[in-house]
């Protein structure tokens, strides 16, 4: 049987960042083509630009070879990018909750304690990764659970579907359960184990995951530093300043550190590569340190929202310096949709007295996320060089959508109505390196239009 064709053109309205647009929304951040094209080969961008000069600058044999997917009326973007999920909370998302803390013991304990169950932990992360294409999404900043099985099984889930993916055992040895705690040296040992045998695996890499501070003892921050030290390209994730409950718990614990972040600082955990969940309640001192340590936040509006933790300051955050990405936190979330996040992060803003423009938004949800995690060399823009992962989005996938949209013209309100009244029922398709992974229905494939 002939292999398919290495070579693939995409045609559809095109759009996809090159910088932050910043506050200003500066134009030159992004590129957008009404009537654009992708040139794929070997699962690589070649060339992305008006459907007219990509496929003129595609040799003949070429284009006679390729396979074609035509999405015109449809919005091409990068694969979304979720800089912060849990994928055991799946069982518990848009469960009645009251705080962080109450969520943590009632229902996020009890269903990462039943992924002990090695069968249960592979149904989920096959599920989890499903439904991540299905919503258009395509890397994620993934927590497992305390079991190096969990970590296994999401793995192999991602691998099987060729997935960019970052994924980490949570380490915690006090403050939880006992069927949930772990030692120093069993952290230790795991996580040098399952570093050996996924990070750099394919198009996967592993994050080292202290849950957060309370939950570790400062011998076992002490073992995160020197794992997350222990081999170039490593990840880190955890969580910082969500809730002033947990803050007061910090201190209380850690008497010798001058504030929330000074723990991590402490051990080592802040640089390169490093992202923290939420970051709402931080000083400015904690807000200018993380800046200088290119240490990244990822904003988690409807986590914020669902558990009523405040309004992260995503303004003053970007003012000062620090790296943002977008992020659902399920299950504190109850959707794992990056336009429902964006649309969040909106109304999060607004209360917080502070402006997300839809061009912000977008570019946070894609190349912004990218950056924050370090992997925007390899995904979140359409540039040459850059890994095909795309997802395409109908803006008439509701009627209410398509009545909102009659006769707009502007880039900037389409954009933001989608973002606004938009969910999973608008991802058409969603590609990985090119290939079609998830479609809800078969797009039309015709011969180039020269």
């Amino acid at each position: 049987m002939n292999p398919l064709p290495t070579a693939i053109l995409v045609r559809g309205s095109i759009l996809h960042f090159l910088a932050d647009p910043g506050a200003a929304d500066d134009s030159s951040a992004w590129q957008y083509f009404e009537d654009g094209g992708l040139l794929v080969e070997d699962g690589l961008v070649l060339a992305c630009g008006p459907w007219g000069s990509v496929l003129d600058g595609v040799p003949q044999h070429i284009s006679d070879a390729a396979r074609y997917f035509d999405y015109r009326g449809q919005l091409i973007v990068p694969g979304f990018v979720d800089t912060h999920t849990h994928y055991p909370q799946l069982r518990v998302m848009g469960s009645w909750g009251r705080k962080l803390l109450d969520w943590l013991e009632d229902y996020t304990f009890p269903a990462e304690t039943a992924l002990a169950d090695e069968a249960l932990a592979q149904r989920t992360a096959s599920f989890f990764v499903e439904r991540l294409l299905a919503h258009g999404t395509t890397t994620a900043s993934v927590f497992a659970t305390v079991h190096a099985h969990s970590v296994d099984a999401f793995f192999s889930a991602a691998a099987r579907r060729n997935l960019r993916m970052l994924c980490g055992k949570v380490m915690m040895d006090r403050n939880c359960p006992p069927a949930l705690r772990d030692t120093p040296a069993s952290a230790l040992d795991d996580g040098m184990a399952l570093i050996e045998r996924w990070h750099g695996q394919g198009r996967l890499g592993y994050s080292v995951t202290p849950r957060f501070a309370p939950t570790s003892s400062p011998e076992q921050l002490a073992v995160a530093g020197e794992l997350w030290h222990s081999r170039p390209g490593l990840h880190l994730q955890s969580h910082l300043s969500e809730n002033p409950q947990e803050l007061a718990w910090v201190a209380e614990l850690f008497p010798g550190r001058r504030d929330y972040l000074d723990v991590y600082e402490h051990y080592g955990l802040l640089g390169p590569r490093a992202i923290y969940g939420h970051g709402i309640h931080l000083s400015a001192s904690e807000r200018t340190r993380l800046a200088a340590s290119g240490t990244a936040i990822a904003f988690c509006p409807g986590s914020n929202l669902f558990l009523g933790s405040g309004f992260c300051p995503q303004g003053e955050l970007s003012a000062s310096g620090v790296r943002l990405g977008l992020a659902t936190d399920v299950g504190g979330c109850a959707s794992l949709s990056m336009l429902q996040s964006m649309a969040s992060a909106y109304e999060v803003s607004q209360a917080a007295g502070q402006v997300l423009s839809p061009w912000r938004a977008w570019y946070l949800a894609t190349l912004g996320g990218a950056q924050a995690l370090g992997l925007d060399a390899q995904i979140g823009s359409f540039q040459r060089g850059r890994e095909a992962d795309f997802v395409v989005l109908d803006p008439a996938a509701t009627p209410e959508l398509t009545w909102r949209l009659e006769g707009v013209e502007a880039l900037g309100e389409r954009l933001f109505a989608l973002m606004m009244m938009g969910d999973e029922r608008c991802v058409r398709a969603t590609h990985i390196l090119g290939e079609r992974a998830f479609c809800r229905s078969e797009p039309q494939a015709v011969p180039a239009v020269r």
